[in-house]
């Protein structure tokens, strides 16, 4: 066989590698070089896109990427092993919320159960009714929904209406001490409302 006349060099750790191959390029052009970082950061930005949901083309969309290039990151060894790390670190925070949301309503379910349970008479039927609908309502996530009302008006105000308005909330915030009138350094009789 052959012996090829590669040259050979020493790496930064020691580890010998082989020079370019600078037969399958055309004379006066550089080497092809890969930014491999970019492509590594392109790979965990397609793999965390994935594990948030989005299929392969909206990934490729907003990558502005070939599809080819998702599916073949996702479907790669490194990406079905990135893909499956994500989902199991976000599965074991999954179980860690439940576990707290079980203990916790453990401990709000004894509390009311001293509530409806508690015969000394200091707690009165109302009582009882509004920690039965905190339990049932709150904890159970079918809390009634919150009515809230708004009003509004509209109203077009003259310029000389506007100054009367003006006036009078200068006058208000006098008498209550918001504003104090200060005497001008340069001998104004009038105050200047601070």
């Amino acid at each position: 066989m052959e012996q090829l006349n590669v040259q050979r060099r020493d790496g930064l750790y020691g580890f010998e590698f082989l020079d370019y191959d600078n037969r399958r390029r055309e004379e006066g052009t550089e080497p092809v070089h890969y930014e491999i970082k970019q492509l590594w950061q392109r790979s965990h930005e397609i793999v965390n896109l994935a594990a948030r949901g989005f299929k392969n083309t909206d990934i490729a969309k907003i990558l502005n990427i070939s599809p080819v290039t998702v599916s073949n990151t996702l479907n790669g060894k490194l990406g079905q092993f990135k893909l499956s790390e994500i989902r199991r670190s976000r599965d074991e925070e999954a179980k860690a919320v439940a576990e707290k949301i079980r203990v916790l309503t453990d401990k709000a379910l004894n509390v009311y159960h001293e509530i409806f349970d508690n015969d000394s008479g200091n707690i009165t039927i109302k009582d009882k009714k509004s920690a039965a609908d905190t339990v049932v309502l709150e904890l159970s996530g079918l809390r009634a929904p919150t009515k809230i009302q708004s009003h509004s008006m509209s109203v077009q105000v003259s310029r000389e209406d506007l100054e009367e308005f003006k006036k009078r909330g200068i006058a208000a915030a006098r008498e209550s001490g918001m504003i104090i009138d200060l005497e001008p350094e340069n001998g104004d009789t009038e105050g200047t409302p601070v």
